[in-house]
């Protein structure tokens, strides 16, 4: 007569406790980045541009992304997160964005001003940055450009409400990506002003002017 064979009682529990484990894991998190447009200026310019610092609101300054369920409430979204710090994946796009629209490759991103030979210095502070899946995507954000060479400043504020009612999160980040390429629209037309108006004018024929 064959003998059972008696598994461990501490091996019965090890195992029963994998199998818990394995049935109540903890979803894993999804990671969200915001895009830069996609079309772009032919390469004309050569002055550089830097964008930085850029500040966002403490509420939204986190990973989790934060979403707004009504007019007094929010939540943070555990399982839906940004792939880097917002305040950063920001001034990316914008500066990509500010590349591509003012036809200059010599763009870049910094949490401080850098670069002796940087033209234009970016500032963006965001007023408003709301998450609404399944509805739409809101900003609200002052902006100063400095010219370097003579201290000229121009400000603005831009502001946008981009919808996203199909497609969950991946539509909610696409909609962010759209409100940051106006943002960076009204920053490019006031570089392209400040540019223009810092141009020497050429002499008309005639006139008995010189250049300077």
């Amino acid at each position: 007569m064959k003998k059972e064979m008696r598994v461990p009682a501490p091996l019965v529990v090890l195992c029963a406790l994998a199998a818990a484990w394995a049935g109540c894991a903890t979803p894993r998190s999804a990671h969200y980045v915001l895009n830069p447009l996609a079309s772009a200026s032919p390469m004309t310019a050569d002055y550089a541009v830097s964008v930085g610092p850029v500040s966002v609101p403490e509420i939204v300054d986190r990973p989790q992304i934060v979403v707004r369920a009504g007019p007094h409430q929010v939540f943070f979204d555990e399982f839906h997160r940004w792939g880097t710090p917002l305040a950063d994946d920001i001034a990316r796009v914008v500066a990509e964005n500010l590349g591509r629209l003012l036809g200059t490759s010599r763009v870049s991103a910094h949490p401080r001003p850098e670069g002796a030979d940087v033209r234009y210095r970016v500032r963006v502070d965001v007023a408003a940055f709301e998450s609404a899946p399944g509805e739409a995507a809101a900003l609200d954000a002052a902006w100063v450009v400095t010219d370097t060479r003579d201290g000229a400043v121009r400000r603005g504020r831009s502001g946008a409400r981009e919808e996203a009612r199909e497609g969950g999160y991946p539509a909610l980040a696409a909609a962010h990506s759209r409100a940051l390429e106006k943002l960076s629209v009204d920053i490019a037309a006031a570089i392209r002003e400040m540019e223009g108006a810092s141009t020497p004018r050429s002499p008309a024929p005639g006139s008995g002017e010189t250049g300077r």
